[in-house]
């Protein structure tokens, strides 16, 4: 803008030319902005037979369990934001194999990409945004105290597919009501 002005910005509710659904436009410069699904990558991690979670030390869901994951940065892959928010979170190092399980949650916008990570150590410690960190035995999962359903599913789907290759990644499974 002319003299370091600015503009009010998208703030026009409309259908832009050429498109079909509706946006927020400027009326001053026309840039149309488009609000799109936020990427959430993730790992199931294990060393030996025990499952990493954290504590989570903000909101929301402080104070209940989760698998290491969070937001995709832009400028990296899927695999990087999955082992940087493993480290973020857990001070752990891994080796992600697989992916594991991709859920579509229209219903808040978000695409989960999940993967399989083996631990290099049994080195791990909170991170500024987790309370705990723990190496946690399957019988001794803390399943009424998971921050969200697709921690639940992904240690499932991570279960029931030990030992195996050769599969597709998973999606949310079937018994599951999600809302759409």
């Amino acid at each position: 803008m002319p003299g370091g002005a600015r503009g009010t910005g998208p703030t026009v509710a409309m259908v832009p030319e050429g498109d079909d659904r509706e946006r927020l436009v400027c009326a001053e410069c026309g840039y149309v902005r488009y609000d799109n699904p936020k990427v959430i990558v993730g790992a199931v991690c294990t060393w030996e037979d025990r499952y990493l979670l954290v504590r989570r030390a903000i909101p929301p869901r402080e104070g209940m369990w989760c698998l290491p994951s969070g937001f995709l940065e832009l400028g990296e892959s899927t695999q990087e934001g999955a082992a940087r928010e493993v480290w973020e979170e857990a001070r752990a190092k891994v080796e992600l194999t697989d992916l594991l399980a991709l859920y579509n949650l229209p219903h808040i916008s978000q695409v989960h990409l999940v993967y399989r990570g083996r631990m290099l150590s049994p080195v791990c410690e909170p991170g500024p945004e987790s309370q705990e960190v723990a190496l946690i035995d399957w019988d001794d999962l803390p399943w009424g105290h998971l921050a969200y359903p697709n921690v639940a599913w992904a240690l499932r789907q991570h279960r029931a597919l030990r030992g195996r290759t050769d599969f597709a990644p998973q999606g949310v499974p079937e018994e599951i009501d999600a809302p759409r």
